[in-house]
Order: C-alpha cells, then structure tokens, then sequence
C-alpha cells in the first residue's frame, strides 16, 4: 500500500506502451520520479521525451533505459543504478509480456524460452532484484511503503486451447505472486503485493513479435498459429477496456491494498466454473460453453 506517491520512485517495465505506458503516465502525474525499461529503442525515447515534461514540472526525474528483463545481470545492473540514483523504488511494475499461442506440442524450444523468459524469468528478476532493497528500506524508516506488481492475466487462471505456452507463463506469474504476497506479510506491513489480470484489452501485446530477440526468432508459422495470431487480434482490438482504464485500476489498488486486479471482472464466471471441476474432481469445463460458436469455428479450422 502507498498513500502518498509524490516525490516517490517507480519502476515499470514494458513502459514505453500499453499499461506501462498508462502507469508510468499516472504516475508522472503523481509526482514519482520514474525509471522506465523496455526494449523497443523509439518507443522508450518517445516515452522519455513526454513524461520529462511532465515531471520536470513535478521537479522530478526521469530515467530510461533499454533492458531486457529476461537477462539476470542486465536486471542487476538496472536494480544497482535505481538504488544508487533514488534509493529503493516504492512502486515496481513488473508488466513487460510478449504473447504467443498454437497447438501447446507445435511450440518450439525458442517459442518456450522467448515467452517465459520476458513473461515468467522478467518477473522473477524484477521480484529478486528490487525487494531486497525495498525490505532494506522499510526496515530503516517505519514509514516507509512500497508495493509491487506483477502483470499476469485472465489466462492464468484459465485455461483456453490454442495458447498453451502464455497460459502457462501467466499462472506461474499469478502462483509467483500470489506466494511474494505471503512472503512479504510474514516479514513486513509495510511492502504489499498485487496481481493484475487483464482479459482483452488493446495494447501492443497482440504485435509483441516486433521485439523478438533474433536468437529466438521464430520459425515458419503453424496453421494452429496463424489462428490463434488472427484470433487475438481480433479480440484484443475489440476490447472496450483501455489500457489507460486498467492503469487507474492498478493505482487504485495500490492505495487500497488489493491483491488481486481484474479489467473485466465478468470473466471470473469462467474462473469459478474451472475452480469448482478442479475442487469435484471433475475434467475440465467447456471453455466455450458461453459461445460455442467460437469453439465449433475453432475446430473446423484446425481440422481442415
């Protein structure tokens, strides 16, 4: 939980668009000084050049940098330079996420390591690097708050076919979470945890290709692949939430303390029919039984 973040320090990644953008935003408005991390090199710059003007007038500062978060030292490093330069950040964004689906055995080695590098490992890191001196912190000055958190999704708590690979990557992100937030109660009130789980809302994640390392690069596109990409474009264009909407839900529980954050609160329907086959025993429930429509179009293309 934070009260008051003027004149505090946040660091986001994936900041350079969609809710890290949308936060990093709030927070300049706030009056935070920021550290922004992303790896699309005009996207950072562009967002570097806006909100200097906002927190020049704020009478804070701004510090961007090209990081990749599924790389441990280069995390290091930034965690090191944040600390030196602001001392431990109250606010830490873990939110950078690329997305990739098809047919979960059609994934191939770099798909796996590409995915739950940036969506998993970049979590990890952010968590490792960054708390240990917000503990510090807090332990030094009984007034002292700070809170993290980890973007995960609605597919981490579900389990949709066509996207194995990102379900997989966010329900360890939701498990990772959800265990730092019990970590931390048992050593301090004063560092919190939250979990944010979007559904559909458009950002750049349906694009996310364009910063794939070219060690990773992916390989000629399955049919189940080509679907799923043409699937979640549709669906995320269409969203009605936008990422500035989510971003206020994020501060908002922030000042609050809510662990768990939901763009579409609706689709927690789903979660509770999933939750009570696994508590029964039961297999896994119809995920189109909403809109079976969907699922009989699903099939008929991937069985040609």
């Amino acid at each position: 939980m934070i009260s008051n973040f003027a004149g505090k320090t946040a660091v986001l990644t994936g900041a350079a668009s969609g809710f890290g953008l949308e936060c990093a935003r709030i927070a300049a408005a706030r009056g935070m000084n920021l550290v922004l991390v992303d790896v699309q090199t005009d996207a950072l710059a562009q967002a570097e050049a806006e909100l200097s003007a906002v927190c020049g007038r704020h009478g804070t500062a701004v510090m961007a940098r090209k990081v990749d978060v599924s790389n441990a030292a280069a995390m290091e490093a930034l965690a090191a330079e944040v600390v030196a330069r602001f001392g431990a950040p109250h606010f830490v964004f873990n939110n950078a996420g690329v997305g990739a689906g098809g047919l979960v055995w059609e994934n191939s080695v770099a798909d796996w390591e590409w995915v739950l590098g940036v969506n998993l490992w970049g979590v990890i890191h952010g968590v490792r690097c960054f708390t240990p001196h917000m503990l510090a912190a807090a332990q030094t000055d009984p007034a002292w708050q700070g809170h993290i958190v980890n973007t995960a999704s609605m597919a981490g708590l579900l389990t949709a076919p066509n996207m194995g690979i990102y379900n997989a990557s966010k329900h360890a992100v939701v498990a990772l979470t959800e265990t730092l937030y019990q970590d931390l109660a048992l050593v301090t009130q004063q560092v919190g945890a939250s979990v944010l789980c979007p559904y559909f809302v458009p950002t750049g994640i349906a694009q996310s290709q364009r910063n794939r390392p070219s060690d990773l690069a992916a390989g000629q596109p399955t049919q189940s692949q080509l679907i799923n990409q043409a699937m979640s474009d549709k669906a995320v264009s269409s969203g009605k939430v936008s990422a500035t909407d989510v971003a206020e839900m994020v501060f908002a529980a922030i000042e609050a303390n809510q662990f768990y954050v939901f763009s579409h609160p609706h689709a927690l329907g789903n979660v509770t029919q999933r939750m009570q086959a696994i508590v029964a025993g039961q297999n896994p429930p119809d995920p189109f039984a909403e809109r079976p429509e969907v699922g009989v179009k699903l099939k008929a293309a991937l069985r040609g």
